[in-house]
């Protein structure tokens, strides 16, 4: 990262993450935290579908591919597409440690141009905890776990209450989330959309 910001910076009390023992097992899919949800929805026809694995410890990894609706430049991936998958990927970190989370902060890196087509390849994982805050990092490689790195992220995340969607959220949408008789799908749809 360029210009390091004091805020990604774990401080001095933080400690090393836990991954909470009910967290799925390493290799096993996460799956959609919300049906809706542009990064790993498959209720938007132009989301990213991204797909997360939980791996060991508290790292996950994900992929997804660049299609012609994620263009910024001609046939080029937007780095706001880009900066949204490391988000998401980041963001699904917290079911490992199964709390709810929202992104306070994130700051990108854009090492190389991600073409159309190409599969991009994220691995994030949590560094430390302080309170509410847990600090990550992602990387995002093109085509695979050793191919060249794209993009790079930091990010701090903030736990939070359920509270906090119910009280800011749309009242359709919060009362069709909170409907579902899949507890666990219940809980998932709250846990990292900001």
């Amino acid at each position: 990262m360029s210009g390091r910001n004091t805020t990604l910076t774990p401080p001095a009390e933080a400690v090393a993450p836990v991954r909470h023992p009910d967290a799925p097992a390493p290799g096993e899919p996460l799956g959609a935290h919300y049906g809706h949800c542009f990064g790993c929805g498959e209720g938007q026809p132009h989301g990213l579908h991204l797909e997360a694995r939980a791996g060991e410890g508290v790292r996950v990894s994900a992929e997804f591919t660049v299609k012609p609706a994620h263009q910024g430049a001609p046939g080029l991936a937007h780095g706001g597409v880009l900066a949204t998958a490391l988000d998401e990927t980041l963001g699904s970190l917290n079911w490992l440690l199964r709390v709810i989370a929202v992104t306070g902060r994130l700051e990108t890196d854009f090492v190389r141009p991600v073409p159309v087509g190409t599969v991009l390849y994220l691995e994030a994982e949590v560094t430390a905890v302080a309170g509410r805050k847990i600090y990550s990092t992602a990387v995002g490689r093109i085509g695979g776990p050793e191919g060249p790195v794209a993009v790079r992220a930091e990010a701090l995340f903030i736990e939070v209450k359920v509270d906090h969607f119910i009280d800011n959220g749309r009242p359709e949408e919060i009362r069709a989330a909170m409907s579902d008789p899949d507890q666990v799908r219940r809980a998932r749809a709250f846990e990292v959309n900001p």
